[in-house]
């Protein structure tokens, strides 16, 4: 079949939106997705800094969520009609899988980041027949179809708002269950959220929805605007004594922290910021050596790195969406829809700071 998508033909390039060929149907275990839109994530965006190490060209895109079209085989617990979110991959049978750990997967790398499954290859590929990379985190799903594992695909209630539900396969997901997950924060607790993007303001989120008082941090006068519009205390991140602060208004410090920045000044104030037992949970992806000022893993506090929220998407999507429905979880109040063919702008948009949440509407003909 042949249908529109976003390619990345080169580093530097902007996307092209243009035709491109799925040369087989579904394979045992995989299901095929007529996207409703996709959201725009900040690894995508990464490739382009990935010192070549992510093959090109492809069609990146691994926040979808559309409609089940075709389903291979009867084991996929999937049938055509079926509205899905879409998330990472996993291979479902080492170590870390079998103990529900999927965003740990032995294999969580090569299938998402670094050619995906080798069983997908040269089924892809543009309309001149020249190959494009195997699945982008399993979906490829800058598109208006995509071929994906059911294993990567959540059903969802069909009177949700599909479009708009592809984030919570991965950047909400990751902060949402920073917070629920992996913190377990509820009600007594402080949750300072240290930079007030997609990820961000999804923990503030899901701390005021766990009963937790969220501290948001960040530079932007306009993201700590919208992070008080979600009940969380803005903090500038360039205030004077900024642990001293947060101790401040957390009655002797939070008890858990969550980065969203690698800028190891505010990961360095973040565990000042803490209590006794503390726990300070990394998201995002470190560039440098990380340099702990002295003291700052005194008296039990910890650091750790936390990789999509500790979910299994099958669990907390569900969740996610029911706090939603619940008023709980307003995610789409940090969406801004463009059509796929607009995906430059949109990156220039998120670049800059102007959008929180980027979503790509396929044309379907």
């Amino acid at each position: 079949m042949r249908f529109a998508a976003a390619v990345l033909r080169s580093y530097e390039d902007p996307f092209a939106v243009e035709e491109v060929v799925l040369n087989a149907g579904p394979a045992e275990g995989e299901v095929l997705v007529r996207i409703a839109g996709c959201g725009m994530c900040r690894t995508d965006l990464a490739v382009r800094r990935s010192a070549g190490r992510s093959p090109l060209p492809a069609v990146l895109g691994h926040e979808g969520a559309g409609v089940v079209v075709a389903t291979g085989g009867p084991h996929t617990g999937l049938g055509a009609g079926d509205h899905v979110v879409l998330s990472f991959d996993s291979c479902g049978h080492c170590r870390s899988c079998l103990g529900a750990a999927p965003a740990y997967c032995d294999w969580f790398a090569p299938l998402n980041l670094f050619g995906g499954r080798p069983e997908s290859a040269a089924r892809f590929t543009d309309a001149a027949g020249g190959a494009l990379a195997p699945r982008w985190f399993g979906q490829s799903s800058f598109a208006a179809y995509a071929m994906v594992p059911a294993r990567n695909a959540v059903r969802v209630d069909p009177s949700l708002p599909l479009a708009l539900l592809g984030p919570l396969g991965c950047g909400f997901l990751t902060g949402a269950g920073a917070v629920l997950n992996s913190f377990g924060a509820g009600p007594g607790d402080t949750v300072v959220v240290l930079g007030a993007g997609a990820v961000g303001l999804a923990a503030v989120m899901a701390a005021t929805a766990s009963g937790a008082r969220a501290v948001a941090v960040d530079r932007h006068p306009e993201r700590l605007a919208l992070a008080e519009k979600l009940d969380a205390v803005p903090v500038h991140a360039d205030a004077a004594d900024l642990p001293g602060r947060v101790r401040r208004l957390t009655d002797g410090g939070a008890q858990y922290a969550l980065d969203t920045t690698a800028s190891p000044q505010l990961i360095n104030d973040a565990l000042r910021a803490l209590r006794p037992t503390g726990h300070l949970g990394l998201v995002a992806r470190l560039h440098t050596a990380l340099p702990l000022e002295p003291g700052t893993l005194d008296r039990g506090r910890k650091v750790s790195h936390i990789c999509e929220g500790d979910a299994v998407p099958g669990l907390l999507i569900p969740r996610l969406t029911a706090l939603w429905q619940a008023g709980r979880f307003p995610f789409d109040q940090l969406i801004r829809t463009y059509p796929l063919t607009d995906i430059n702008e949109a990156e220039r948009d998120c670049e800059a700071g102007l959008v929180v949440k980027p979503v790509l509407i396929p044309h379907h003909t």
